[in-house]
C-alpha cells in the first residue's frame, strides 16, 4: 500500500512539474505566433490532383 501512496505522490510532483512549466512557457510568450497563420493560406502548397 506505501508503494501506491509513493508512485502517487511521485507521479503527481512530475506532473506539477510539467504544468508550471506550460504555464511558464505560455506567459513567456513561447507559443504565441502572430506572423505565420495569415500568410500560411497565402504560402500554401496546391494540391495536385492524381488521374
Amino acid at each position: 500500500m506505501s508503494a501506491i501512496i509513493l508512485l502517487l505522490l511521485v507521479s503527481f510532483g512530475i506532473a506539477v512539474v510539467f504544468l508550471v512549466g506550460f504555464f511558464w512557457s505560455v506567459r513567456d510568450g513561447q507559443f504565441d505566433d502572430d506572423y505565420a497563420p495569415p500568410r500560411r493560406i497565402l504560402f500554401e502548397d496546391k494540391e495536385e490532383k492524381v488521374s
